[in-house]
């Protein structure tokens, strides 16, 4: 990691010291994922099959987990393990209900105005697979979804190379009551939830992160006639420390390299205004990492990530806010206090002692966050993400004779007969 002071570099270097890797278009990426989306589009499972063939290397029968499988991994893990998933389950359920939106109605004037919530009745669910099954990810989805009263959830994460889905998964699955899974990943997956195959149903809107061949689909799926919706963009994960001069090196170092882990693509930062402190973050990171078994990765994303270097706590929130990060983790003397200086963050984890990995797993919060800057206009998931808010209005004749005149002034006014008449009808046949 780089150390820069932020005071002496140009209004150009600023930019690139906060960009994030690989934000230019990629053509070949775009195409690749196009051609997938029209193959699954056109073909359905015989194209599932296909692809999972040459994707996860496995030939698969059925692409339904079966009964048997989802038996067989409650006997499989522990009952730490499982206690484990079902605590988490619980905290992020009791969250997710806290923070659901309520209905809400008033009266003034004679007119009665209010707001009322629908879940969206189809979803799909996309939980990463492969080398690392995100449980966690499932139960960020699945909560939120049983919460909002989704009819239909449609969950869809990749094989293993032995054809089957990590016990875990279908653990956490079955205490979410979801008991259809689809062995299926990637952007195939993504393109199946959007259209709809033979086996697999067709949703409205898709959640859930993935690598960059989900990502696109998920992108390009949203904008196609007849596709489906996606909770946000999303990119490689990411990462910004703010730390003064009495945050704690160790634990600052541990949290920059939880996210470094993730891929070589994930971005860290930390913002200080203590050189000292910087010194002792590359001291400890270099200590920490011979010890990590993602060594590699880290080393790879450590090499894009800097330590910034800063006048000010203020100005430390002023980077922040303009690098707009996934997560944000505050190691500062009365960091709660702190918070509103947050103008642009994923999720803020406060104090020392509120590692990223807490919500991550199993605090409540939800884990799945805007990255790339997209912080700046997206929110985190949360349950009115699987919802629908349906204004309504009633007016009585005194509610209309009180309003009705404005209306048909500004209908006038932008030249709408027709809108003005709806009114001017019926104030006559009050009068």
């Amino acid at each position: 990691m780089q150390i820069v002071n932020w005071s002496q570099l140009t209004d150009e270097e600023k930019v690139i010291i906060l960009q994030r890797s690989n934000t230019n278009r990629d053509t070949v990426l775009h195409d690749t994922v196009s051609e997938i989306i029209l193959c699954v589009k056109n073909q359905g499972d015989c194209a599932l099959f296909e692809y999972t063939k040459k994707f996860d290397k496995v030939e698969l029968s059925s692409l339904k987990v079966s009964p048997e499988e989802f038996e067989s991994a409650i006997k499989i893990l522990n009952e730490k393990e499982k206690q484990a998933i079902i605590t988490a389950a619980e905290n992020i359920k009791y969250f997710h209900t806290k923070s659901a939106p309520k209905a809400f109605e008033y009266e003034k004037n004679g007119i009665n105005l209010g707001k009322i919530y629908r879940p969206i009745d189809k979803v799909g669910l996309y939980v990463p697979g492969g080398s690392a099954p995100l449980v966690s990810t499932l139960l960020m989805l699945a909560i939120p979804a049983k919460i909002a009263g989704c009819k239909t959830k449609v969950l869809t994460t990749p094989p293993d190379t032995s054809g089957k889905i990590a016990s875990a998964i279908l653990f956490a699955a079955n205490i979410c009551e979801i008991d259809t899974i689809y062995k299926v990943g990637g952007a195939q997956a993504i393109a199946a939830m959007a259209f709809g195959t033979q086996t697999i149903p067709k949703v409205h809107k898709i959640y859930g992160p993935g690598n960059k061949f989900v990502t696109e689909a998920k992108m390009q799926v949203s904008l196609m006639n007849g596709g489906a919706a996606l909770d946000m963009p999303a990119g490689p994960s990411e990462v910004l420390v703010i730390a003064d001069d009495d945050a704690n090196a160790i634990f600052v170092a541990s949290d920059l390299l939880a996210q470094a882990e993730h891929d070589k693509d994930a971005h860290v930062i930390l913002v200080t205004t203590s050189g000292i402190l910087a010194n002792k973050v590359l001291s400890e990171i270099k200590r920490q990492t011979a010890y990590l078994s993602r060594n590699l990765i880290i080393d790879e994303s450590l090499k894009k990530s800097s330590i910034i270097i800063a006048n000010s706590i203020n100005e430390c929130f002023m980077i922040s806010n303009r690098y707009a990060p996934e997560h944000l983790i505050l190691h500062i003397n009365n960091a709660k206090d702190a918070l509103e200086l947050v103008q642009n963050a994923g999720s803020v984890f406060v104090g020392e002692y509120s590692p990223e990995s807490v919500g991550d797993y199993a605090s409540g919060t939800n884990h799945v966050l805007p990255t790339y800057g997209y912080a700046n206009m997206y929110s985190g998931l949360d349950t009115l993400a699987f919802m629908k808010a349906i204004s309504f209005q009633h007016l009585s004749a005194t509610g209309l004779k009180h309003i009705g005149h404005t209306v048909e002034t500004l209908a006038s006014l932008e030249g709408l007969d027709a809108h003005k008449n709806a009114v001017t009808v019926r104030l006559k046949e009050i009068k």
